[in-house]
Order: structure tokens, then C-alpha cells, then sequence
């Protein structure tokens, strides 16, 4: 069964189509990437998926949750097991690393005021959970060097890692990428991609990614969706979309 499943879905906009009649499916431990040119849809379609949109028509489902509802919200997206790295950084820039990832795990802080304000008990385990829990997060993604660094004076390079980290530590099923190699260089590529194909293989995350590098998709792509214009017009593995003509003509033009 599929781990998310887009079915038939418009985006509009006043008289414009963001995305027209898409449909796709997101297996479960698969990398799975969206292409297309510029403004073909693709953060249309992860914004419907993650909360931030909702869909003119079709239906989102993720396990039993129709995610097209009007009243599935960001926040409640994310706990359900979504997690979303953004094109453009979502980080607290004046705070540290690691406050930025523990920040993140807000949503996992289970308890009231009174056990806050006292602090033990409860309140005390479940702030240790969380911070064992981000320290692994900052193991895994190479970040010791920096867990104590502003994250506004980090490299962009290493701020794209932090952003991915930021929504690992949500524990989450299924991983949203909006373009996390943009604007690296080819060493913080290739460190990227290494990430990508980790969290995918030994945290057994299913990923949705964007991307505009398409060596890089080929490379580590399970399955490709490839939109233009707001609509779907090639899929499948990466050897068949190289050679689905239809995406050669959005890509190159035609003569």
C-alpha cells in the first residue's frame, strides 16, 4: 500500500491552475522526486500536502487522513508523520543549532504548566527524551561541529543541513524535500545526497524530493513524477522518464 497517495488533484487560483487533475503515489522506504521546470507545480503540491494549501478538488490520503480537508492544519500534518525541509530556510538564525532542533520537538512536550513549573517526574523525563532524541539527530547529520554555533553564521551549505535536520527531528514517516542541494556547491552535494540516501536506508523514511539537479535524481531516485504547467505528464522509474519524450520537450524544447 502506498504511504501517501494524491488523487486527481486542482490547485487554483483565481482563473489560474497551479496543478491540473495531478495524481500520484508515494511508496513507502522509496525516494521518490518531482521535476519539472520552473513553475510547474512542485511546491504547489507539496504545500497541498503539508497543510499550507488546499486542494480546489482531488483528495490527499495519508493512511486513513484525507489531508485535502480544510481543517488539516500544518501543525496537524506534522504530527501525523509529515515532515517539510523548505526551499527557503525556516531557522531561527539568531539562535543556536541546537536550540533551533529542540525547538522543533515542541510538538512531543507533553505535559502541564504545574509539572513544567515544578520539573521533575514527568516534565523531566520527557525534556530528556527529546534531547537525547535531537542529539542523535545531530550525530546522524554531521552537525557536532556546529551544535553550539548562531545559525545565521553557519555556511548556507551547513544551514541547508541544519533545515533537514529541523524536520527529522520530528520523527516523521514520510520527508518533504523542497530542493535541499539549491544553491550548494558540488562538495555539499554530494554530502547531501549521501544524507538523503541514509535517511532513506537506515531511518527508514519514506522521501518525497524536489530537485532541480537531474543527475542527482537519476542517481538516487526510486521512482519520478515529472509536472509542467500544473500537469502530470510522464512517470515512472528514471531510465523510463529519460526517455519519455513528453519530458525531453518540457527539458530541451523541440525543434
Amino acid at each position: 500500500m502506498p504511504l501517501l497517495t494524491v488523487t486527481d488533484v486542482t490547485l487554483t487560483f483565481g482563473g489560474l491552475n497551479a496543478l491540473s487533475h495531478v495524481s500520484m503515489t508515494f511508496e513507502e522506504g522509496l525516494i521518490t522526486s518531482i521535476i519539472g521546470p520552473n513553475g510547474a507545480g512542485k511546491t504547489s503540491l507539496l504545500n497541498c500536502i503539508s497543510g499550507f494549501y488546499h486542494p480546489t478538488r482531488g483528495d490527499i490520503t495519508f493512511g486513513e487522513h484525507d489531508l485535502s480537508l480544510a481543517y488539516f492544519s500544518p501543525h496537524q500534518v506534522s504530527v501525523l508523520g509529515i515532515a517539510r525541509a523548505f526551499q527557503n530556510l525556516e531557522l531561527f538564525s539568531g539562535m543556536s543549532v541546537l536550540d533551533n532542533l529542540l525547538l522543533a520537538r515542541h510538538q512531543n512536550l507533553k505535559y502541564n504548566l504545574l509539572q513544567a513549573l515544578v520539573y521533575f517526574g514527568k516534565a523531566s523525563r520527557i525534556e530528556a527524551e527529546n534531547r537525547a532524541y535531537v542529539e542523535e539527530v545531530i550525530d546522524f547529520m554531521e552537525l557536532e561541529p556546529y551544535r553550539h554555533k548562531i545559525v545565521g553564521n553557519l555556511s548556507y551549505g551547513v544551514q541547508k543541513r541544519v533545515e533537514v535536520a529541523r524536520a527529522l527531528t520530528l520523527g516523521p514517516k514520510l520527508l518533504l524535500l523542497d530542493e535541499p542541494m539549491a544553491g550548494m556547491n558540488i562538495e555539499e552535494k554530494e554530502d547531501m545526497v549521501r544524507f538523503i540516501g541514509d535517511i532513506q536506508q537506515e531511518r527508514d523514511i519514506t522521501v518525497a524530493l524536489i530537485e532541480h539537479d537531474l543527475g542527482i535524481v537519476m542517481d538516487i531516485s526510486d521512482q519520478i513524477y515529472v509536472l509542467d504547467f500544473g500537469e502530470l505528464i510522464g512517470s515512472g522509474t528514471p531510465e523510463e522518464v529519460a526517455n519519455n519524450p513528453k519530458v525531453i520537450e518540457a527539458y530541451i524544447g523541440e525543434e
